[in-house]
């Protein structure tokens, strides 16, 4: 099942960058680096791996509900 990209280059680096931000920020918290709280710790790690791993693959299954595109291949 190969899905089209509907992700862009810049769409891309920015939820890698943000992903990976939000997923150590998430991991510290969780390892009790941050005292942010276990809550915020949790969900900041499971939207950076989201966004991470969606810039990875240039796929984002919310994007193709909503019908946006920023790969410019439509």
């Amino acid at each position: 099942m190969d899905m089209e990209h509907n992700i862009g280059p810049s769409d891309r680096l920015t939820r890698i960058a943000v992903g990976l931000g939000l997923a150590v920020v998430g991991l510290a918290t969780l390892g009790g680096l941050l005292g942010l709280g276990t809550t915020i710790g949790a969900v900041a790690t499971l939207l950076g791996v989201v966004l991470l791993v969606t810039g990875l693959v240039r796929v984002c299954l919310l994007y193709r509900l909503l019908g946006i595109d920023t790969s410019g291949s439509r």
